[in-house]
């Protein structure tokens, strides 16, 4: 009788090593953007049982569990930056240049609980998030007043988030969204859009986009705005080793901006991700992707409602 064919001990122990480099890699990832405690409250988010809004099925959990998520995130930023006013807020009260990352994991947080946690927990963090939002104002570098609250500014940013998400989902996600489930992804956002204050939010791919074209005469490059876009692009918040691999993700981000948009904002890596920024941009997320799979989170094993 044949014996079976075992692998050999190097090949045992390269998939040992190559295992142990995609769970730092995922660890690393998952702790820039969620914090050190991010285990614990997945645990959280994840694993209590209760009732949920979506479940692992619904278009919305697999755009946002999706890698092409740092992609989107990315765009989002550029394209929100666009509106004076709303750039305004975020260069006065968010700390996006002296605590990048804690920015990130707050904006990471409100999108795991809005996505995947009880419904309770989910409104919680909708209130607090309503909370700050009421102290944030001021006045845009044409001296116009905002308020974070404005329904207005909050339907821009919005529908500015979810053109990105959904896009670079399309554009590099591990699957494909038909157009009835797109519909149904943008449907979906609006659930904690209304409750944090936007009135209307869209309910299909085509009135997003009409949305985001009533905005368009709105919009202008202020000098925060450039100033954002340098910091994203030009000197981000991260190791010099580790830029090339982050420089994927930003030319995916530019590739798939309207091109309205890029001409509005004068990237610098706009010639970068015209000729490449798509496949770039595809292998960016397909890393992160790659990285992710190594550190378990229970995403795809939410409890049941009891």
């Amino acid at each position: 009788m044949p014996q079976p064919i075992l692998p050999s001990r190097p090949l045992a122990a390269m998939a040992r090593g190559v295992g142990a480099v995609q769970r730092r890699f995922g660890e690393s990832l998952r702790t820039r953007v969620a914090g050190d405690d991010a285990a614990e409250r997945g645990e959280q988010i994840w694993g209590k049982p209760g009732e949920r809004w979506f479940s692992p099925e619904d278009p919305i959990w697999r755009v946002h569990e999706d890698a092409s998520m740092f992609v989107g995130g990315i765009a989002a930023l550029l394209l929100q930056s666009l509106h004076p006013s709303a750039m305004a807020g975020v260069a006065g009260h968010s700390g996006y240049r002296s605590d990048p990352w804690g920015r990130l994991k707050r904006t990471a947080d409100y999108i795991a609980y809005t996505t995947y946690a009880t419904i309770p927990d989910a409104e919680a963090v909708i209130a607090k998030v309503r909370t700050v939002h009421a102290r944030v104002r001021g006045k845009d570098e044409a001296d116009r007043p905002y308020r974070a609250s404005d329904p207005h500014l909050l339907t821009w940013v919005h529908v500015a988030e979810i053109e990105s998400f959904l896009t670079a989902y399309q554009a590099y996600g591990g699957g494909r969204l038909t157009p009835e489930e797109a519909d149904t992804y943008v449907a979906q956002t609006g659930v904690a859009a209304a409750l944090l204050g936007v009135p209307d939010p869209p309910t299909t791919v085509a009135a997003l986009g009409a949305t985001i074209s009533r905005y368009r005469p709105e919009l202008e490059l202020t000098r925060a705005a450039r100033d954002a876009a340098d910091f994203l692009i030009a000197s981000p918040p991260l190791p010099w080793a580790t830029r090339p691999g982050y420089y994927t993700l930003v030319a995916g981000a530019i590739a798939i901006l309207p091109r309205w948009a890029r001409d509005q904002l004068d990237l610098p890596l706009d010639r970068l991700a015209t000729l490449a920024g798509r496949p770039l941009g595809r292998f960016g997320a397909g890393a992160v992707r790659w990285g992710l799979a190594g550190v378990q989170d229970g995403r795809r094993s939410a409890p049941p409602a009891v």
